[in-house]
Protein backbone atom coordinates (compact mmCIF):
# COMPACT_ATOMS: atom_id res chain seq x y z
CA UNK A 1 0.00 0.00 0.00
CA UNK A 2 2.89 2.60 1.00
CA UNK A 3 4.35 1.38 -2.69
CA UNK A 4 1.05 2.77 -4.07
CA UNK A 5 0.87 6.04 -2.53
CA UNK A 6 3.85 6.52 -3.06
CA UNK A 7 3.40 5.78 -6.68
CA UNK A 8 0.61 8.66 -6.47
CA UNK A 9 2.48 11.58 -4.42
CA UNK A 10 5.38 10.94 -6.38
CA UNK A 11 5.97 9.09 -9.89
CA UNK A 12 2.66 9.86 -11.07
CA UNK A 13 3.01 13.69 -10.84
CA UNK A 14 6.27 13.36 -13.37
CA UNK A 15 3.33 12.55 -16.34
CA UNK A 16 1.66 15.10 -17.85
CA UNK A 17 -2.14 14.81 -17.45
CA UNK A 18 -4.92 16.37 -15.13
CA UNK A 19 -6.14 13.64 -12.68
CA UNK A 20 -6.51 15.01 -9.12
CA UNK A 21 -5.20 14.12 -6.11
CA UNK A 22 -8.18 13.38 -4.42
CA UNK A 23 -9.60 10.89 -7.95
CA UNK A 24 -6.37 9.29 -7.48
CA UNK A 25 -7.43 8.30 -3.96
CA UNK A 26 -10.84 7.64 -5.25
CA UNK A 27 -9.80 5.13 -7.58
CA UNK A 28 -7.67 3.72 -5.19
CA UNK A 29 -10.13 3.69 -2.38
CA UNK A 30 -12.20 2.01 -5.32
CA UNK A 31 -10.77 -0.36 -7.27
CA UNK A 32 -9.16 -1.68 -3.84
CA UNK A 33 -12.24 -2.68 -2.29
CA UNK A 34 -13.90 -4.37 -5.65
CA UNK A 35 -10.24 -6.49 -5.67
CA UNK A 36 -10.85 -7.46 -1.47
CA UNK A 37 -14.09 -8.30 -2.10
CA UNK A 38 -13.57 -10.59 -5.19
CA UNK A 39 -15.52 -7.47 -7.56
CA UNK A 40 -13.62 -8.65 -10.64
CA UNK A 41 -13.56 -7.58 -14.13
CA UNK A 42 -11.14 -5.06 -16.26
CA UNK A 43 -11.00 -1.30 -16.49
CA UNK A 44 -10.98 0.49 -19.56
CA UNK A 45 -10.38 4.32 -20.06
CA UNK A 46 -11.46 6.57 -22.68
CA UNK A 47 -9.08 9.96 -23.40
CA UNK A 48 -5.63 8.82 -21.98
CA UNK A 49 -3.72 11.86 -23.22
CA UNK A 50 0.16 10.52 -21.86
CA UNK A 51 -1.35 8.35 -19.44
CA UNK A 52 -1.32 9.69 -15.92
CA UNK A 53 -4.51 7.93 -15.11
CA UNK A 54 -4.40 5.10 -17.11
CA UNK A 55 -0.88 4.11 -15.42
CA UNK A 56 -2.46 4.85 -12.15
CA UNK A 57 -5.37 2.22 -13.12
CA UNK A 58 -2.31 0.12 -14.20
CA UNK A 59 -0.64 0.23 -10.79
CA UNK A 60 -3.70 -0.20 -8.94
CA UNK A 61 -4.48 -3.46 -11.02
CA UNK A 62 -1.63 -4.85 -11.15
CA UNK A 63 -1.10 -7.36 -11.72
CA UNK A 64 -3.70 -8.33 -13.80
CA UNK A 65 -3.38 -5.31 -15.57
CA UNK A 66 -6.13 -5.34 -17.72
CA UNK A 67 -6.69 -2.42 -18.66
CA UNK A 68 -8.59 -0.95 -22.77
CA UNK A 69 -6.64 2.63 -23.39
CA UNK A 70 -8.82 4.38 -26.08
CA UNK A 71 -7.75 7.60 -27.34
CA UNK A 72 -7.03 9.23 -30.75
CA UNK A 73 -3.72 9.56 -29.99
CA UNK A 74 -2.99 12.31 -32.81
CA UNK A 75 -1.18 15.12 -30.96
CA UNK A 76 2.46 16.70 -32.63
CA UNK A 77 3.85 14.99 -36.04
CA UNK A 78 3.35 11.36 -37.08
CA UNK A 79 5.70 11.94 -39.91
CA UNK A 80 6.43 7.99 -39.20
CA UNK A 81 2.97 7.20 -38.90
CA UNK A 82 3.30 7.14 -35.04
CA UNK A 83 1.97 10.13 -33.09
CA UNK A 84 4.58 12.25 -30.51
CA UNK A 85 1.96 11.74 -27.92
CA UNK A 86 1.65 8.07 -28.68
CA UNK A 87 5.36 7.57 -28.78
CA UNK A 88 5.49 9.89 -25.29
CA UNK A 89 2.86 7.54 -24.26
CA UNK A 90 5.05 4.51 -24.27
CA UNK A 91 7.63 6.42 -23.18
CA UNK A 92 6.26 7.16 -20.18
CA UNK A 93 5.31 3.36 -19.33
CA UNK A 94 8.48 2.55 -20.01
CA UNK A 95 10.18 5.08 -17.28
CA UNK A 96 7.54 3.94 -15.06
CA UNK A 97 8.11 0.12 -15.12
CA UNK A 98 4.47 -0.38 -16.09
CA UNK A 99 5.13 -1.12 -20.29
CA UNK A 100 1.97 -0.80 -22.12
CA UNK A 101 0.27 -3.13 -23.78
CA UNK A 102 -0.36 -2.44 -26.74
CA UNK A 103 -2.83 -5.11 -27.43
CA UNK A 104 -5.48 -3.45 -24.85
CA UNK A 105 -5.04 -0.18 -27.24
CA UNK A 106 -7.89 1.49 -29.33
CA UNK A 107 -6.03 4.29 -31.18
CA UNK A 108 -9.21 6.07 -32.79
CA UNK A 109 -12.61 7.49 -32.16
CA UNK A 110 -14.13 6.13 -29.24
CA UNK A 111 -17.80 6.81 -30.95
CA UNK A 112 -16.40 4.43 -33.09
CA UNK A 113 -15.74 1.40 -30.47
CA UNK A 114 -18.38 -1.54 -30.19
CA UNK A 115 -19.06 -3.59 -26.88
CA UNK A 116 -17.48 -6.50 -28.71
CA UNK A 117 -14.02 -4.33 -29.29
CA UNK A 118 -13.85 -3.96 -24.88
CA UNK A 119 -15.56 -7.55 -23.94
CA UNK A 120 -13.45 -9.33 -26.30
CA UNK A 121 -10.07 -7.57 -24.51
CA UNK A 122 -11.07 -7.37 -20.94
CA UNK A 123 -14.50 -8.79 -20.61
CA UNK A 124 -16.92 -6.98 -18.40
CA UNK A 125 -15.26 -3.67 -16.80
CA UNK A 126 -15.43 -3.11 -12.90
CA UNK A 127 -13.99 0.48 -14.26
CA UNK A 128 -14.92 3.23 -17.02
CA UNK A 129 -13.00 6.31 -17.25
CA UNK A 130 -14.59 8.99 -19.54
CA UNK A 131 -11.99 11.51 -20.07
CA UNK A 132 -13.15 12.14 -24.11
CA UNK A 133 -14.88 14.41 -26.22
CA UNK A 134 -16.65 16.99 -23.72
CA UNK A 135 -19.21 17.68 -26.37
CA UNK A 136 -23.09 16.26 -25.74
CA UNK A 137 -22.45 13.71 -28.94
CA UNK A 138 -19.46 12.44 -27.18
CA UNK A 139 -21.16 11.92 -24.03
CA UNK A 140 -23.69 10.12 -25.29
CA UNK A 141 -21.65 7.67 -27.57
CA UNK A 142 -19.02 7.14 -24.32
CA UNK A 143 -21.60 7.26 -21.88
CA UNK A 144 -23.60 4.64 -23.63
CA UNK A 145 -20.56 2.54 -24.43
CA UNK A 146 -20.07 2.75 -20.76
CA UNK A 147 -22.83 1.12 -19.97
CA UNK A 148 -23.26 -1.14 -22.58
CA UNK A 149 -19.91 -2.93 -21.10
CA UNK A 150 -20.22 -2.54 -17.24
CA UNK A 151 -20.51 -5.15 -14.80
CA UNK A 152 -23.43 -5.40 -12.45
CA UNK A 153 -20.78 -3.96 -9.91
CA UNK A 154 -18.85 -1.29 -12.52
CA UNK A 155 -18.46 2.38 -11.79
CA UNK A 156 -18.42 4.90 -14.14
CA UNK A 157 -16.16 8.22 -13.68
CA UNK A 158 -16.96 11.15 -15.48
CA UNK A 159 -14.39 13.60 -15.77
CA UNK A 160 -15.19 17.77 -16.09
CA UNK A 161 -19.04 17.47 -14.62
CA UNK A 162 -20.18 20.75 -13.08
CA UNK A 163 -16.69 22.31 -15.07
CA UNK A 164 -18.03 26.17 -16.69
CA UNK A 165 -15.62 25.32 -19.64
CA UNK A 166 -17.40 22.53 -20.61
CA UNK A 167 -21.19 23.15 -19.69
CA UNK A 168 -22.07 20.05 -22.11
CA UNK A 169 -20.79 17.54 -20.09
CA UNK A 170 -23.14 18.44 -17.61
CA UNK A 171 -25.54 18.00 -19.59
CA UNK A 172 -24.72 14.52 -20.81
CA UNK A 173 -24.06 13.08 -18.10
CA UNK A 174 -27.46 14.27 -16.73
CA UNK A 175 -28.70 12.44 -20.03
CA UNK A 176 -27.48 9.37 -19.24
CA UNK A 177 -28.48 9.72 -15.82
CA UNK A 178 -32.13 10.33 -16.78
CA UNK A 179 -32.39 8.21 -19.51
CA UNK A 180 -30.69 5.15 -17.91
CA UNK A 181 -33.06 4.84 -14.63
CA UNK A 182 -30.68 2.10 -13.27
CA UNK A 183 -28.02 4.22 -12.55
CA UNK A 184 -27.13 6.32 -9.93
CA UNK A 185 -24.77 9.45 -8.80
CA UNK A 186 -22.63 8.18 -5.41
CA UNK A 187 -19.70 10.78 -5.14
CA UNK A 188 -18.70 14.15 -6.93
CA UNK A 189 -15.46 15.66 -6.31
CA UNK A 190 -14.24 18.69 -8.28
CA UNK A 191 -14.10 17.23 -10.90
CA UNK A 192 -15.41 14.52 -11.20
CA UNK A 193 -18.75 12.55 -10.54
CA UNK A 194 -18.96 8.98 -10.08
CA UNK A 195 -21.59 6.52 -11.24
CA UNK A 196 -23.08 2.97 -10.38
CA UNK A 197 -25.93 0.67 -11.18
CA UNK A 198 -28.91 1.54 -8.35
CA UNK A 199 -28.22 -1.59 -6.49
CA UNK A 200 -24.73 -0.68 -5.61
CA UNK A 201 -25.65 3.21 -4.51
CA UNK A 202 -25.59 2.65 -1.06
CA UNK A 203 -22.51 0.36 -1.40
CA UNK A 204 -20.41 2.35 -2.85
CA UNK A 205 -21.40 5.68 -1.25
CA UNK A 206 -20.73 3.91 2.18
CA UNK A 207 -16.54 2.92 0.39
CA UNK A 208 -16.21 6.49 -0.24
CA UNK A 209 -17.13 7.86 3.27
CA UNK A 210 -15.56 5.17 5.25
CA UNK A 211 -12.47 4.62 3.02
CA UNK A 212 -9.04 5.46 4.75
CA UNK A 213 -7.61 7.12 2.07
CA UNK A 214 -9.96 9.46 2.00
CA UNK A 215 -10.66 10.74 5.58
CA UNK A 216 -8.25 13.96 5.11
CA UNK A 217 -11.14 15.64 2.48
CA UNK A 218 -14.02 17.27 3.74
CA UNK A 219 -17.51 15.06 3.30
CA UNK A 220 -20.96 16.55 2.63
CA UNK A 221 -24.20 15.38 1.14
CA UNK A 222 -25.97 16.39 -1.89
CA UNK A 223 -28.91 15.15 -3.94
CA UNK A 224 -28.50 14.75 -7.77
CA UNK A 225 -31.37 13.34 -10.11
CA UNK A 226 -33.15 11.23 -6.76
CA UNK A 227 -29.82 10.12 -5.21
CA UNK A 228 -27.95 10.87 -2.41
CA UNK A 229 -23.92 11.67 -3.30
CA UNK A 230 -21.22 12.24 -0.65
CA UNK A 231 -19.34 15.26 -2.14
CA UNK A 232 -15.54 15.35 -1.48
CA UNK A 233 -14.40 18.99 -0.96
CA UNK A 234 -10.39 19.52 -0.76
CA UNK A 235 -10.16 22.66 0.90
CA UNK A 236 -7.68 25.25 -0.57
CA UNK A 237 -5.64 25.85 2.56
CA UNK A 238 -4.31 22.11 1.84
CA UNK A 239 -4.43 22.54 -2.05
CA UNK A 240 -2.05 25.29 -1.50
CA UNK A 241 0.39 23.39 1.09
CA UNK A 242 0.36 20.29 -1.08
CA UNK A 243 1.95 22.81 -3.83
CA UNK A 244 4.14 24.57 -2.24
CA UNK A 245 5.65 21.75 -0.42
CA UNK A 246 5.87 19.48 -3.76
CA UNK A 247 7.93 22.85 -5.92
CA UNK A 248 10.25 23.05 -2.69
CA UNK A 249 11.17 19.58 -3.03
CA UNK A 250 8.86 18.48 0.58
CA UNK A 251 7.13 15.81 -1.61
CA UNK A 252 7.23 13.21 1.12
CA UNK A 253 6.29 15.61 3.76
CA UNK A 254 3.21 16.44 1.35
CA UNK A 255 2.03 13.14 1.24
CA UNK A 256 1.07 13.21 5.12
CA UNK A 257 -1.35 16.08 3.96
CA UNK A 258 -4.05 13.61 2.37
CA UNK A 259 -2.97 10.90 5.15
CA UNK A 260 -5.98 9.12 6.61
CA UNK A 261 -5.85 6.56 9.87
CA UNK A 262 -9.18 5.00 9.51
CA UNK A 263 -8.90 0.77 9.36
CA UNK A 264 -10.18 -0.78 5.78
CA UNK A 265 -13.75 -0.53 5.95
CA UNK A 266 -15.23 -3.91 6.21
CA UNK A 267 -18.55 -3.63 4.01
CA UNK A 268 -20.74 -6.46 1.63
CA UNK A 269 -21.75 -6.00 -1.60
CA UNK A 270 -25.17 -6.65 -2.73
CA UNK A 271 -25.62 -9.43 -5.02
CA UNK A 272 -24.78 -9.42 -8.68
CA UNK A 273 -28.44 -9.44 -10.60
CA UNK A 274 -27.14 -10.19 -13.59
CA UNK A 275 -25.68 -8.05 -16.78
CA UNK A 276 -26.31 -6.41 -19.86
CA UNK A 277 -26.64 -7.67 -23.17
CA UNK A 278 -23.01 -8.52 -24.65
CA UNK A 279 -23.39 -6.45 -28.01
CA UNK A 280 -25.04 -3.09 -28.44
CA UNK A 281 -25.45 -0.64 -31.61
CA UNK A 282 -22.12 1.05 -32.91
CA UNK A 283 -21.83 4.73 -32.38
CA UNK A 284 -20.45 6.88 -34.88
CA UNK A 285 -19.81 10.13 -32.64
CA UNK A 286 -17.46 11.11 -30.05
CA UNK A 287 -14.13 12.05 -29.84
CA UNK A 288 -10.71 11.62 -27.52
CA UNK A 289 -9.64 14.74 -26.97
CA UNK A 290 -9.05 17.41 -24.47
Amino acid sequence: MSNIRKFIFHDLQRIEGYIDLPDALVFLSLLETQTSLGLEGGVAEIGVFYGRSYFLLRKITAPENKVVAIDLFEIGDAEDGVSEQYKGFLKNGAQLGLPVDEELVIAGDSGRVVPADILEKVGRVRFFSIDGGHMLPHLAADSALAGAVLAPHGVIAFDDTFNPSWPEVTVGVSDFLRENDEFRAFCMTKYKTYVCKREFHDFYRAVIDEAPHLEALEHSETEFLGATVVRLHNPLGRRIAYEIMTRSGMGSISEHLYRGHKPPPQLTPPVDDGGHPDDAPARSTGADDR
